[in-house]
């Protein structure tokens, strides 16, 4: 499985049209490029591109709604 660091996560940001669109969380590495929640790699306030392991305890829901993605990584800071 490939391994992210996070300037290479940075290049998933959904910036770029036609490329992947992906985010990390709790280690690995989700791909949210069919998900509509992340239009243009937004959702709320949070960005594509990025670790938002710290950030899923201020959402209205919890880590398991990452069960519905594809891991296409792992993640390390």
């Amino acid at each position: 499985m490939k391994k992210f660091n996070e300037e290479e996560l940075k290049q998933f940001d959904g910036s770029t049209p036609g490329k992947p669109i992906y985010l990390a969380y709790e280690g690995k590495v989700y791909d949210v490029t069919k998900n509509p929640l992340f239009v243009d790699g937004m959702h709320f306030e949070h960005f594509a591109g990025t670790d938002l392991t710290d950030y899923i305890e201020d959402a209205p829901h919890d880590g398991s709604v990452m069960e519905e993605l594809d891991v296409v990584g792992e993640y390390e800071e």
